[in-house]
């Protein structure tokens, strides 16, 4: 008897490297308590498991390094596995075969979605479509037509599942022939080999022998599911974006590949335009991490090259894939996840104002958690979805103002009526804290006086009104802000009587802005004063060509009652805290962005990195707390929460020190990576502009050249080079205004930094690459 590997592949995990096996080692698989376990879960439900089901194709022979499914590595044999997917009749499929079927059975066994598989031997030269007919007419059910081609695998399933097995099934003596009649993937030949292999039906279009079924499969795993009601056509559209560079952006492949939804045939190609509208790029981090996963297991170098170095699709897509607590999903969910960092960014500052006895360490400096941020993006982009969030974050104070503006109204009534008289009411000084920027230097100090040592908030869903209102003294704002980022002290002195005269020892205002990209210029015009750095600016995505959603987000009454929940709780927490792991976590995200800099002589975005970090931090911070919350409201309910917290003031530092897991972690990069990303795109040329820099080639008219990892000044070196070519490489990339002591100094942080060495004058060699 000859050993399986001739014509069988099993792996434990779908997708995974054939493992050759006899016969008896076929059987054992079978009878592993662990496959048993699997497959009595999926058949209560967990589908997603099935997908992690050891494999075997024994239609077919002949594995290229080891894998299965590759159209040009396998060859078939005059064998044809059929699938029956009409649950419950696998016995009578047996015994119909059994008694008189027009082909010889192998295999019969039932599938874990109680379908049945069946494996035959085809007589010399049968086709698969004349075989499936036969079988239809010989069992009265019809196989699946798509199950015909050495690209299709049978899932592992336990000894019980095993109805028949025909002891031909270990013999191949027979059928070393390769049956030519059979369906080879049929590979578009005008495609590269490396890129897209099209299997002739739809259902098995697959790429690196992978097919795009089981990929979108994993990617509504990662992603949150199938789209929900109302969100269908938003998530095909992020789809098609993900996997057009896998489909070598052609439309025609993604019209192929792309589910549907019950959206008509022109609705979604006018989702497929739109995300293949842009310049190719390459492909997504978060796609790679799928095909590259333990469920498919791609090991291609050359994909590496094709990665998107900073995108801001990429951007989004990491905060897809991770796990948000309450509160923070419920924002997500109430704006649609294209709009997942403006919201997160917008909700931040809302948190650190509530929690505003916080103060967290970082770089050894306490501070509350002081955020300004910008929504940016062109009228109809979905800013105004922001609104009803940011207000439900904020629903308490907004409720305890509406008392003291009631009071103050009171007060100038009574003002009115007692004009003429000599005792006037006194004016009240009341701590209203949702702060309107529609307002006067003196009025807004005379407010941020009057908190009470609590954070001031404020928001703005048009940015322009701030423009506008402070034009002539956009300096003061600039100023204002910039010292409630610090926290520092803020003083504000007149030479009248009645004048305002304010003076606060720590300034603590959070502020949120949305507006159009034009108007973000005209509130932060000044690039040399530290404003612009202070200022977290999130994008919203361009939504120029996409289809209108059938329903659009809204935020519910659910969601709403859940923000609420975590605000209540929020302003309970008091005190310092040190995040010793958020602090690692952003000083190795500092370290890896001053070495790229470095190795371009990026001064900018080194420079950049500095307070994103900063910010980043408090973000995270924020996130963290609803994490701790949500931890208390789901052990003993909103109630006994707020009782636990106020009988134990300390409880929510122990808590937070726990959240400071990997996954919560991996929230930091991708903030960090997306603050820094929209500072660069929006004030490179600004900034480099106002420090009589470099013109800095490629960020012309708002757009910025995204270079790869492969595109610094240190990468295009050689491993031995001189002087000429560093400064040859510096002009290349930074423009004709590169000076012969810029690169000098270049050069010399490099040996500083220990990655070159002089050996001799106007000669260096690369110590690492």
């Amino acid at each position: 008897m000859e050993m399986m590997k001739n014509f069988t592949c099993i792996g434990k995990g779908h997708g995974a490297p054939c493992l050759p096996a006899t016969r008896e080692d076929w059987e054992a698989l079978r009878r592993e308590p662990w496959l048993a376990q699997m497959c009595e879960r999926i058949e209560k439900g967990d589908e997603q498991l099935k997908h992690r089901l050891p494999v075997w194709t024994p239609h077919c022979a002949e594995f290229k390094d080891n894998h299965r499914a590759i159209a040009d590595a396998l060859k078939p044999l005059n064998r044809l596995m059929l699938d029956f997917d009409e649950k419950g009749h696998t016995e009578e499929i047996k015994a119909k075969l059994l008694e008189s079927s027009p082909l010889e059975p192998l295999l019969i066994e039932e599938s874990v979605r109680r379908g049945t598989h069946v494996l035959v031997e085809l007589p010399d030269g049968m086709d698969a479509d004349t075989a499936q007919q036969l079988m239809k007419e010989a069992t009265g059910f019809t196989p699946d037509a798509a199950v015909k081609d050495v690209s299709r695998c049978i899932y592992m399933v336990t000894e019980a599942h095993t109805k028949y097995v025909n002891p031909k099934l270990f013999d191949t003596t027979e059928c070393k022939k390769t049956n030519t009649n059979l369906q080879l993937g049929g590979a578009n030949k005008n495609n590269s080999a490396d890129s897209v292999d099209s299997c002739s039906e739809k259902t098995n279009l697959c790429f690196k022998g992978i097919k795009y079924e089981e990929i979108i499969r994993e990617y509504w795993r990662r992603n949150g599911g199938e789209p929900a009601e109302g969100e269908r056509n938003v998530k095909l559209y992020q789809l098609a974006v993900n996997l057009r560079a896998i489909c070598d952006n052609k439309k025609e492949v993604l019209m192929e590949i792309m589910p549907r939804f019950g959206l008509p045939e022109m609705e979604l190609k006018a989702v497929v335009d739109s995300a293949c509208k842009e310049p190719p790029k390459g492909i997504s981090k978060m796609m790679k991490e799928i095909i590259q996963s333990e469920e498919f297991k791609v090991d291609d170098e050359k994909l590496d090259a094709d990665i998107e170095d900073d995108t801001t699709s990429n951007l989004q897509s990491q905060i897809s894939n991770l796990k948000m607590p309450m509160g923070i999903k419920d924002s997500i969910e109430a704006v649609g996840s294209a709009l997942e960092m403006p919201v997160l960014t917008a909700v931040c500052p809302c948190i650190g104002a509530l929690a505003t006895g916080v103060v967290l360490d970082v770089h050894s400096q306490k501070k509350g958690l002081n955020l300004i941020s910008y929504i940016a993006g062109d009228f109809a982009s979905g800013k105004g979805s922001i609104d009803p969030v940011v207000e439900a974050w904020m629903s308490e104070v907004l409720a305890l103002d509406k008392m003291y503006q009631q009071q103050e109204e009171e007060w100038r009534n009574k003002k009115k009526a007692a004009k003429n008289k000599k005792e006037q009411p006194e004016e009240p000084q009341l701590p209203v804290r949702y702060l309107t920027l529609n307002n006067t230097v003196a009025k807004l100090a005379e407010r941020l006086a009057n908190t009470e040592g609590k954070h001031a908030f404020s928001f703005t869903p048009e940015a322009d009104t701030v423009a506008q209102k402070w034009k002539s003294v956009m300096s003061d704002f600039s100023v204002m802000l910039r010292q409630s980022y610090d926290g520092s002290k803020f003083d504000r002195e007149a030479k009248s009587v009645d004048a305002v005269n304010v003076h606060i020892d720590h300034l603590l205002w959070n502020v949120v802005m949305c507006g159009t990209p034009d108007a973000l210029y005209r509130v932060v015009n000044n690039y040399t004063d530290g404003f612009q750095s202070r200022i977290a600016v999130a994008r919203t995505p361009d939504n120029t060509f996409a289809p209108l959603e059938e329903k659009p987000h809204v935020l519910t009454d659910r969601q709403k009652d859940r923000i609420q929940q975590i605000a209540h709780l929020l302003p309970l927490m008091q005190g310092e805290v040190v995040l010793p792991r958020l602090e690692a976590k952003g000083r190795a995200w500092l370290e890896k962005i001053r070495l790229e800099t470095m190795k371009n002589d990026d001064r900018t975005k080194a420079r950049q990195r500095i307070r994103v970090c900063v910010t980043a931090q408090r973000m995270t911070c924020c996130v963290m707390l609803c994490k701790v919350c949500e931890t208390l409201i789901q052990k003993h309910g909103c109630n006994g929460a707020e009782t636990l917290l106020k009988q134990y003031p300390d409880k929510w530092k122990e808590l937070l020190q726990k959240t400071q897991t990997p996954q919560m972690l991996e929230i930091y990069d991708a903030i960090a990576d997306s603050l820094l990303e929209n500072a660069l795109y929006f004030f490179r040329d600004r900034i480099e502009n106002a420090f009589s820099s470099r013109n800095y080639i490629g960020a012309t008219n708002g757009e910025r050249t995204k270079r790869g990892k492969n595109d610094s000044i240190f990468e295009r070196l050689d491993v031995q080079f001189t002087f000429e070519q560093a400064m040859q490489h510096s002009v290349a990339i930074k423009g004709a205004n590169v000076t012969r002591n810029t690169v000098m100094q270049m050069l010399k942080n490099w040996r500083n930094q220990g990655l070159v060495l002089m050996t001799e004058i106007g000669k260096y060699r690369k110590v690492e690459s």
